[in-house]
């Protein structure tokens, strides 16, 4: 009787151990999509916690997660909703939170529900914590030309703070490109854009658009990203229309010393990073957004993609993440984006 009880605590006991185990093997693994929907998705880390966002539309909202593979379960709150009847009443696209010296900012890009008037804004929170405080409205970001832009990303490099987006050049459209401008301030732009990239390569031109009364070809170079790696720098960026399956991931390298604004030390890769693959069943990966791992030491990079060909810029793109690695020269390399379902380890802890 004794050892029928001993067996059954022995059996009781190792299961336990094998369920906390398998729990605990679970949680070191994620698969993507990390969301069901989540276009030009972007994060930062401060102080132990990701603050992650991505295009609502209409309004701004914060997620605060321990990890990013954890965006499902993670704390949400809308921090600012468009006001009607204003130049950035509609059309919020792809925000970004940062925080510079000492207080939070998000640039997002806006219009007053028609295309031809987006541009650049950005709100202030003077707050430690970006989920408390209030949100200002600091207004409307741009270069001397003001002309249209959206996609606006910062960074600081060499103590000069830089803004990238995708403007036109003009005021009509029919192709977007890559622009750069020094910093004044967090909010202010100082002196004029800088035109570094343009559609120009073959897999950069997949994007007809076909009116029966307006026909127009409208060549893609958007969602900029800056990324560093020991002394290289670059610019990642998306090309071809958000519309087609070929929307894919290019990227730009610094070739000179010290100046960003020369549009000659910028040069473009051959072939994207990063491109569809039917074999993954993942299509028109892009628009995205880079970040270490928590304990500092891996690279990883933020995308959205659809499941499906032929999905386009509408509500099936949803947030994904995979490690970048670096190659022997110390250029970054993504290869195939990660199939759905597919466990995958977690950023290192």
């Amino acid at each position: 009787m004794k050892r029928n009880y001993y067996l059954l605590k022995q059996t009781i006991l190792l299961t336990l151990i094998w369920i906390g185990s398998y729990s605990a093997a679970a949680q070191k693994t994620f698969a993507n999509p990390l969301l069901d929907y989540g276009p030009d998705p972007y994060s930062t880390y401060h102080n132990g916690y990701y603050y992650y966002t991505h295009t609502m539309q209409d309004r701004l909202v914060l997620f605060k997660a321990k990890n990013l593979a954890d965006l499902k379960s993670a704390e949400q709150k809308t921090i600012w909703t468009a006001p009607k009847n204003t130049d950035y009443a509609a059309e919020i696209w792809a925000p970004e939170f940062h925080f510079i010296d000492g207080k939070w900012y998000v640039y997002f890009a806006a219009d007053n529900g028609s295309n031809e008037t987006h541009r650049m804004y950005v709100l202030e929170n003077s707050s430690e914590d970006p989920m408390q405080g209030e949100w200002v409205f600091k207004g409307k970001i741009a270069a001397q030309t003001d002309k249209w832009a959206i996609d606006g990303n910062v960074f600081s490099y060499k103590k000069q703070w830089y803004m990238i987006w995708s403007g036109w050049e003009g005021d009509t459209n029919g192709q977007q490109n890559i622009y750069i401008a020094k910093m004044k301030s967090p909010t202010q732009i100082e002196g004029e854009r800088v035109l570094i990239s343009s559609p120009s390569k073959p897999w950069e031109l997949h994007g007809a658009l076909h009116d029966d009364v307006n026909p127009a070809q409208v060549n893609v170079n958007e969602g900029p990203q800056f990324l560093s790696h020991n002394d290289k720098v670059f610019i990642v960026f998306s090309a071809s229309g958000c519309w087609t399956d070929h929307y894919s991931l290019g990227l730009l390298t610094f070739t000179g010393k010290k100046d960003l604004l020369n549009p000659l030390d910028w040069k473009k890769s051959d072939q994207p990073i990063l491109e569809q693959s039917a074999k993954n069943k993942v299509y028109a990966p892009g628009h995205n957004s880079f970040f270490k791992s928590p304990n500092g030491k891996e690279d990883w990079i933020l995308y959205h993609a659809n499941s499906n060909p032929g999905e386009g810029c509408g509500q099936k793109r949803s947030p994904r993440m995979q490690q970048i690695k670096w190659d022997q020269k110390g250029n970054p390399v993504i290869g195939d984006p990660a199939p759905e379902r597919m466990p995958l380890d977690i950023p290192s802890l």
